[in-house]
């Protein structure tokens, strides 16, 4: 059984899971390899490229040991066995599939550097997200060359949730393992399998064919993202009847068929998977003429950016219609707590909403200022400031846009001293306590909730 694995891409998913599976199998030797040498020099360091929980413990406990990081991606290749793929599969910006189909240059660049550089057989895992059937695709690339060498392609997706990717690697719900039903296929099905068994359960290792495995993790981020969107689009209701939709999704998530995760009202969903992997389906959908299933899941994102933008024309009406020259403190940038990552954040089209109304936007966010920096490059009157009582100081309104807990802990008697009156707070997560806000003088709007207003 080969003992070396290497993983091409070391953002999100290839770091945090190779530095679990170097922590949990010392017996084997793991190795990351991008060409971004910043981003290795940093894994190497105490400063790692992204933030999670519990991920520099996990990357010390094994770097140098059997954790190791590197640019030379050609000698990686030739010199281990078990080759992950966990390069950037983002959402098509030109040609065929604009705006909905996953761009797989980045993948098939890869594909054809493994097969140009490998010299025995190789098992290569698809980690990255990808469409149904590519595994096929990638199998057909690295099959056809001249050298004597065998691949065996697996799908092995991911199914972390930024913010807890530790705990999701450490105590999965599954692991997922697709590959050929043939002896071959089967063989490296178990390598793999014999890996995660260090630590998982073997009732939580699933083992399917390829295309299963492939569209298991489409689905299961659509599934999630459309129980965000509908309860979205209930807490709309809500606001106009004066119902409370904390208490509905309450009431809802108690019945045993549904069950209350993602049933939370918010100013909406983002992140690197569930907008592009959804129209990565509509595309497949379009594809293999399923018109209505389609149009179907497309709604899911409609709804998404339709609570986007109905937040901002909230504040809009409920301050006297205007934005133009008032100061919005926008607290969170980053597309949930416990992660600097802002794909797809809410808070960039909130954020470009407010700034086409001329409003003086200021963000403060604990790990994501650097993002906002560059997903906000260009747009006027924004300003980004770490220090949150500061970003308060003199703003007309708060918009929360991120649920970091340390939130909830903040002095609000003293921003309220500070601000413009009449002071606004707009809570797009129902974070905070609006009865106390509204004693303490806000005039407090949430998502699906009546307004506790003084106007």
């Amino acid at each position: 059984m080969s003992r070396k694995i290497l993983c091409i891409g070391a953002g999100y998913v290839g770091g945090p899971t190779m530095a679990m599976i170097a922590a949990r199998c010392p017996d084997y030797q793991v190795t990351v390899v991008d060409i971004n040498a910043a981003r290795i020099k940093a894994w190497q360091s105490d400063r790692l490229p992204i933030y999670e929980p519990g991920l520099l413990e996990l990357v010390r406990a094994a770097r140098g040991r059997n954790l190791f990081f590197s640019t030379d991606v050609a000698a990686q290749i030739a010199a281990n066995d078990i080759i992950f793929v966990s390069v950037n599969t983002p959402t098509k910006t030109y040609g065929q599939g604009a705006g909905k189909a996953a761009d797989l240059q980045y993948w098939e660049k890869t594909a054809r550097e493994i097969l140009a550089h490998a010299k025995t057989d190789k098992i290569v895992v698809e980690k990255s997200t990808l469409p149904v059937r590519t595994a096929y695709a990638m199998a057909r690339i690295l099959n056809t060359g001249e050298k004597d060498v065998h691949f065996e392609v697996l799908s092995n997706p991911e199914f972390l949730a930024e913010g807890t990717a530790v705990k999701d690697l450490e105590r999965p719900d599954r692991v997922l393992i697709g590959g050929r039903d043939n002896d071959r296929g089967r063989q490296a099905v178990q390598a793999l399998v014999d890996i995660y068994a260090h630590w998982v359960p073997r009732e939580r290792i699933l083992t399917t064919n390829v295309w299963s495995s492939e569209l298991s993790k489409l689905a299961a981020n659509a599934l999630l993202a459309q129980r965000v969107s509908s309860v979205n689009s209930l807490s709309a209701l809500c606001e106009a009847t004066e119902a409370d939709i904390a208490e509905v999704t309450r009431a809802v998530g108690m019945d045993s068929r549904i069950g209350s995760r993602f049933l939370q009202a918010s100013v909406g969903f983002g992140g690197s998977c569930f907008q592009k992997d959804i129209l990565n389906l509509v595309y497949l959908c379009e594809h293999y003429g399923l018109p209505e299933v389609a149009a179907y899941w497309e709604q899911v994102i409609k709804i998404n950016e339709y609570q986007q933008d109905r937040f901002v024309r909230n504040m809009i009406a409920r301050m006297f219609n205007t934005l133009s020259g008032k100061r919005i403190a926008v607290f969170g940038f980053a597309f949930k707590a416990h992660t600097g990552d802002t794909r797809e954040s809410p808070a960039i089209r909130v954020c470009r909403r407010l700034a086409e109304e001329r409003a003086e936007v200021v963000v403060t966010d604990p790990q994501a200022l650097g993002n906002a920096a560059h997903d906000l490059e260009g747009l006027p009157g924004i300003v980004l400031e770490p220090d949150p009582y500061r970003a308060a100081a003199g703003a007309h309104a708060l918009a929360i846009l991120t649920e970091w807990p340390e939130y909830r802990t903040l002095d609000f008697a003293r921003i309220h001293a500070g601000m413009a009156k009449p002071p606004f707070l707009f809570d797009g997560r129902n974070l905070l306590d609006h009865q106390a806000l509204y004693d303490l003088g806000f005039n407090v709007f949430s998502i699906g909730r009546a307004p506790r207003s003084h106007v």
